[in-house]
């Protein structure tokens, strides 16, 4: 199996103007892939347009979220990325969670499973240059086609946590984009994976692993350590990602953080 190691996009205490400037350096040192997030920062598409136009590194998205965009806007977001970056380019999607899907975007958070599935199966038909008539159980899609249709395939990636979103991975994305998971939880996620994939009638070794790590470069202090600690309850207390951390067998040892948090000590 390559390994690519990647840089993870935008870098918090630097501005979009100078992301140019650190891709490439990140590239001379060896990183070959840039991959970007967003939750309430800066979207995911904008940093990978510096990215992609500064450097040859692979771009992708992890994750651009179904819920947040509509199924035509999200082809149209992939097929710009692919202008800047022809060829290497991923579109990473997902479902996201509850606050950023209801809370703050005034959406439902309702059958994501489906959603991804039904996003993935839009997706590759609206770049590969079809006029689409999509009718599915999460939204439909009447004659919508890009006027501007990538040149090259797009591979699509699903981000994925618990056993139902992991199968959907296997089953319709090119690659599964794993998170908030140790190293010897990946055997465990990617086996669901790889089950469906050979159930679909796909090969499952061709799908490519993508996992996000959280990485504090700062040197080791109480203020350093207190960051991270806040990143991770912040997170954990998600209800997805406590369902998650759950199903990898960590309840016992996260039970009084979450406990702690549910009585207001934060």
């Amino acid at each position: 199996m390559i390994k690519r190691l990647a840089l993870s996009v935008p870098l918090d205490g630097f501005p979009l103007a100078e992301h140019a400037a650190i891709a490439r350096e990140a590239e001379r040192l060896g990183y070959v892939d840039a991959w970007s997030l967003e939750a309430d920062g800066i979207d995911c598409f904008a940093p990978l347009a510096v990215v992609g136009a500064a450097t040859s590194m692979r771009l992708g998205t992890a994750i651009a979220n179904v819920f947040t965009r509509g199924p035509a806007t999200l082809a149209m977001c992939a097929a710009g990325i692919a202008e800047v970056a022809p060829g290497r380019f991923c579109l990473g999607i997902g479902s996201g969670s509850q606050p950023i899907v209801e809370s703050w975007n005034g959406g439902v958070f309702g059958r994501p499973a489906t959603r991804v599935r039904e996003t993935a199966q839009f997706l590759r038909r609206a770049l590969g240059g079809e006029r689409v008539v999509f009718r599915g159980k999460t939204f439909s899609v009447d004659g919508f086609r890009l006027s501007r249709p990538p040149e090259h395939p797009i591979p699509i990636y699903v981000a994925a946590l618990r056993p139902g979103m992991l199968r959907v991975a296997g089953e319709v994305g090119d690659g599964v984009i794993v998170n908030w998971l140790s190293a010897d939880d990946v055997p465990k996620s990617i086996a669901v994976c790889r089950e469906a994939a050979g159930k679909a009638g796909r090969d499952p070794a061709a799908l490519e692993i993508t996992a996000r790590l959280l990485i504090n470069v700062d040197p080791p202090s109480p203020q350093s350590e207190l960051a991270v600690r806040r990143h991770l309850t912040a997170y954990l207390n998600v209800p997805v990602y406590r369902a998650f951390q759950e199903w990898l067998g960590r309840g016992e040892a996260l039970g009084p953080m979450w406990n702690a948090w549910q009585s207001g000590d934060r």
